[in-house]
């Protein structure tokens, strides 16, 4: 992965590379033989639906500048050659292990995909009556000629394309057709045990498709075929300043989506060239830019298999999260928070501690205001629906829903609808700005007074991500942190001016210039000889100022530990740097989503927990939010709990190496993964307060 020079005099690593690089740690997971097989087949799986995001909102700019040959910043003819052959060789290692690794490995347990040249006569009687009953009615095949021009394929959706020999009914010759793959069907179809032999067999959609192909034409001989699947450009946007109803012009924005630029062309690894070529010209796209896979052409819908064998032995032991051990059972949870704030540490406690605060809430007499965000809660959400019971029961509901939530429009759009239409105040945030923070404040009489309490939190209002995703939850009734809430909701709802804040730092308006302060000050620090240390857990790291304070921190003698999941634009380019500054990923059965802050000066300790990555778009153009942890025993926990584990790890961590690689150290029967390590320890904790109650 090569530098991408920068306006200075540091040269950072290129962020799509780096997402790229990310990949291939997920893939690795679907290599490692202590993985269950069922796992692993999910790890690529998931392999192919990042490629998927990433082609829908990264590639753009990279084929754009490879159709026009112009040189558009750092986008041209290069960075897209660079970029496809980076995602060539991930695709060709994808189909690799999935061929010559996990399928097998599934067949040695009585698991297989049988192929048409493969099934025996009944099986083959009993797949004809599959495609002639349930396939068959829903197809459509169109002949390509001047009266039938080539459909409007939509994004990621699957096709066949056709060449046929001799001439259609009216003597016209016809060659090709195109033939939708019904998205409403299963992909995957399990056989019937009285003729699936020994163990499980499975047809896919594409291979009875395929087996009836010359069923669609009867008149005409298919001489060649394939699948094939385009995937467009798919982010939305709208100019905010020009349109009068956001919410509007998203929905309008939505049914165009799936129809953007081409971007990227999947076909079956025996297509032929003429097809290939013809595909390519349809949808304006370089050769570089199609890929010949050896499978399944859409593999993201083979997890659909992980369900149909329904194996438990073959997947990881079902996790379930332990009640949040900070919070007492049978007890008022205003009660408890009013004594102290409580953190929750997702997915090892569970989430549904934060739905019991907003439940009791909602049911509570004397709370007479609920104020929340919302950015991905999807499409099914108790708290939406708690939130509709709290409008009923009379409680002023505002809700700051942020509809450009990528990926998500449409689930925000209609809670929006739901919640406007029963008298919830339902808000946009601020125009030209995401609202990404996450934020809960409940107001609440008690006595003759009103009391705030608040939820804080690294991760979305989802009960579902909330099983997968490493996030801290943060319950607190701190009347300068809750003003503090109370201020920015205000802020959010009418764009009154923020009275100067007492805890929270708050992007777009001073948490980069605090965090850069924070840095230099630290530099300042071990320049003088002092202690200095920087311990930053995040998603990604491609803020360019923020890089640069971190490399001229290290240059000056400051201990730097990054856990960066993700993208990552920092070099190692000097021993100076690479002494004291060690970057590393964590690649784990669940997804690491916390974004924790550590910074010690002259053995001060300062932790702050946060919504934001340090990305410029987190910290310019949205509203995100960074709050400290002061109580001493929560701060050691989040240290103890989100940090140390993490710099331990020897088994799921990589390490950013100066080229821009990540490298896996030798994994050894002492190596520690920090994820399994914190079940572990929630277990035992559980069991313990289990055997006390």
């Amino acid at each position: 992965m090569k530098p991408v020079a920068a306006d200075h005099t540091d040269h950072f690593l290129d962020r799509d590379g780096s997402i790229l690089q990310f990949n291939r740690r997920v893939l690795s997971w679907a290599r490692r033989a202590d993985v269950p097989i069922l796992e692993r087949l999910r790890f690529l799986c998931i392999v192919t639906s990042n490629l998927d995001e990433f082609f829908e909102v990264r590639a753009e700019p990279h084929v754009s500048a490879a159709i026009t040959q112009d040189h558009k910043g750092t986008y041209s003819i290069a960075s897209f050659e660079s970029l496809a052959a980076s995602v060539h060789a991930l695709v060709k290692e994808k189909y690799e292990i999935f061929n010559d690794a996990v399928m097998p490995a599934l067949a040695e347990r009585g698991v297989r995909v049988i192929s048409h040249g493969d099934r025996n006569q009944a099986q083959r009687k009993w797949v004809h009556e599959y495609f002639e009953r349930e396939v068959r009615p829903l197809l459509t095949p169109v002949g390509l000629d001047p009266a039938h021009p080539f459909p409007l394929v939509a994004n990621k959706s699957l096709n066949f394309i056709v060449r046929r020999g001799g001439k259609d009914a009216f003597g016209n010759k016809n060659e090709i057709a195109i033939v939708k793959v019904p998205r409403a069907l299963p992909r995957l179809v399990r056989l019937p045990p009285k003729i699936a032999g020994n163990g499980i067999a499975l047809v896919s959609l594409t291979s009875i498709m395929r087996a009836h192909l010359h069923n669609l034409f009867p008149d005409r001989q298919v001489t060649e075929f394939s699948q094939f699947r385009v995937t467009r450009h798919s982010d939305l946007s709208v100019d905010e300043d020009e349109v009068l109803n956001l919410r509007k012009a998203l929905r309008q924005g939505l049914e165009h989506r799936h129809y953007g630029q081409a971007v990227r062309l999947e076909v079956s690894f025996g297509c032929s060239e003429y097809l290939a070529q013809f595909l390519c010209k349809q949808f304006d796209l370089p050769q570089q830019a199609m890929y010949q896979v050896h499978g399944p052409v859409n593999l993201v819908r083979f997890s659909q298999l992980i369900d149909l064998v329904n194996l438990p032995d073959l997947l990881f032991p079902v996790h379930r999260p332990v009640p949040p051990t900070s919070l007492l059972p049978h007890v008022s949870i205003f009660e408890q928070v009013r004594a102290r704030d409580i953190l929750i540490h997702q997915p090892f406690e569970s989430f549904g501690g934060v739905i019991s605060f907003l439940r009791e809430a909602v049911r509570d007499p004397n709370v007479l205001a609920i104020r929340q965000t919302i950015y991905r809660t999807g499409a099914d959400s108790e708290m939406m629906e708690l939130l509709r019971e709290a409008v009923r029961l009379g409680k002023e509901v505002t809700v700051v829903v942020e509809l450009k939530a990528r990926f998500d429009e449409e689930a925000n759009i209609n809670w929006a609808e739901m919640l406007e239409s029963i008298g919830a105040q339902v808000v946009y945030g601020v125009v030209g700005l995401k609202t990404h923070a996450k934020m809960l404040l409940i107001t609440r009489r008690e006595g003759r007074v009103l009391r705030r309490y608040g939820h804080l939190s690294t991760g979305n209002y989802n009960p579902r991500t909330a099983k997968l995703y490493t996030d801290i939850s943060y319950l607190t009734a701190n009347a300068d942190m809750t003003f503090d809430m109370d201020a920015i909701f205000m802020n959010l709802a009418s764009q009154t001016t923020l009275p100067k804040l007492k805890k929270l730092w708050l992007a777009p308006f001073n948490l980069h210039a605090r965090l850069v302060a924070t840095i230099n000050s630290l530099a300042l620090a071990a320049s003088r000889g002092k202690d200095a240390r920087i311990i930053a857990k995040m998603n990604a790291l491609t803020d360019p100022a923020l890089t640069l304070a971190l490399l001229d921190a290290a240059r000056k003698g400051v201990k730097i530990d990054l856990i960066v999941r993700g993208a990552c634009i920092l070099p190692l380019p000097e021993v100076a740097v690479h002494k004291n500054m060690t970057v590393r990923s964590i690649v784990g059965r669940f997804l690491e989503h916390s974004r924790i802050f550590y910074f010690r000066n002259d053995g001060h300790e300062t932790v702050y927990l946060s919504s934001a990555d340090w990305m410029s778009r987190n910290m310019m153009r949205r509203i995100e939010i960074a709050w400290p942890v002061s109580d001493p025993v929560l701060k050691r926990r989040v240290i103890d709990e989100c940090l140390v584990p993490y710099l331990q790890d020897g088994k799921d961590a990589w390490f950013l190496q100066p080229d821009g690689s990540y490298k896996q150290p030798a994994i050894t029967a002492k190596s520690l993964s920090a994820q399994t390590e914190l079940v572990r320890y929630f277990s035992s904790v559980n069991q313990l307060f289990a055997a006390n109650d």
